[in-house]
């Protein structure tokens, strides 16, 4: 029997118009936004998306997020991930997530988006996001050029979420133009940025269509050459859980590993630092692990597929087709765990949420 979805009102859509919207051609009004006040700077063409791409853009653009505790947060508390989106040949939109190296302290390993803890009191989420963003997998920084004809524009910020170690995530939506002014040709990122980008703290960088993640199955599943066709369950398998003191849908994604959607970093023979040397065996035993045949799909799970799962509600104005919660991001839990004295400065090692904690904190009206 379905479980109901629970609704916690968090968030709201600010009505927007789609009439300039595929009357002449793609979308073509965009916003940018500069390293220091995140200002209006001019109007390009985007690069040519479908017109269900386009509206999916102008959602995420307009969308204005609740309030959120996230700037009133201990520095120490406070992290940022970079949902990147960019059109593909066919103008649909696909994310680009990473493979975690074993280099880094927490999650190591998992599949996940660029980002990491925010550096100063004063850094705002997208710049968190942004800089390690170019800290993992080499996507230049605010202010820093891209290679022609590439370009981000940040769109929104989504409500925070919050994770076992009690470190609050703001997660970051931008577009990333690939449309040549010049010469009238849209480049494809797969393989004229991604492999170019310089990734220092992940195993391995790869992409998926993001409406994917609102269906239950999915036709274009292909993975390597000489795989079976996809099966019942080989996209998505879900299950209920109970975390913070209800219920709650945990999302798991197996993403079909292709040699165009997948760049891994080349490991470096000359002399490098000991972290280097752990990434390049990290690399070494996943491309072994895939010419085995023992890995085939890279898993999308926890807070990294819930967020994808919100993300792409909010885009396509679509609920999945398989149960989830209805409720976007945790800022009421986040808000009453602050009550009762959590998410303090003081990070200790292993500060993990207990279900003692979140009941505790779930009592408060």
């Amino acid at each position: 029997m379905s479980r109901p979805c629970i609704n916690y009102k968090l968030f709201s859509i600010r009505p927007c118009t789609y009439s300039q919207i595929n009357k002449a051609g793609p979308l073509v009004s965009r916003t940018f936004f500069s390293s220091a006040k995140h200002t209006t700077t001019g109007s390009v063409k985007m690069s040519p998306l479908s017109p269900e791409s386009a509206k999916a853009i102008a959602r995420l653009r307009a969308y204005k997020p609740p309030p959120s505790s996230y700037g009133s947060l201990p520095l120490s508390r406070r992290a940022a991930v970079l949902i990147l989106l960019y059109a593909d040949p066919e103008g649909e939109l696909k994310t680009v997530l990473t493979i975690r190296a074993k280099t880094l302290s927490s999650f190591a390993g998992h599949a996940a988006f660029p980002g990491g803890k925010a550096d100063t009191e004063n850094e705002t989420a997208f710049e968190t996001a942004r800089r390690e963003a170019a800290e993992e997998i080499g996507l230049p920084n605010i202010g820093k050029p891209l290679f022609p004809p590439f370009k981000v524009e940040h769109l929104c910020e989504l409500p925070a979420s919050l994770a076992r170690n009690e470190l609050v995530v703001r997660p970051c939506v931008a577009f990333l133009h690939s449309y040549n002014e010049t010469t009238g040709e849209t480049a494809d990122p797969e393989t004229s940025l991604i492999p170019r980008l310089d990734a220092k703290e992940v195993a391995a960088v790869f992409t998926a269509r993001f409406h994917d993640f609102l269906k239950k199955d999915i036709e274009h599943a292909a993975g390597k050459e000489g795989d079976d066709e996809d099966g019942p369950g080989d996209w998505y398998q879900g299950s209920w859980t109970t975390w913070h003191e209800s219920d709650w849908r945990m999302h798991n994604f197996y993403i079909p590993i292709s040699e165009k959607s997948i760049t891994k970093p080349r490991p470096q023979t000359r002399l490098k630092s000991i972290q280097k040397r752990i990434q390049d065996v990290a690399i070494t035993k996943l491309k072994e692990r895939e010419r085995s045949g023992e890995l085939s799909r890279y898993k999308v799970w926890g807070m990294t597929a819930r967020i994808l799962v919100d993300a792409a509600r909010l885009a396509y104005d679509e609920e999945p087709e398989f149960e989830h919660n209805s409720h976007f991001g945790d800022e009421e839990i986040i808000a009453k765990l602050r009550r009762i004295g959590r998410l303090g400065a003081i990070r200790r090692p292993g500060d993990e949420l207990t279900r003692e904690t979140m009941r505790k904190a779930a009592k408060l009206s």
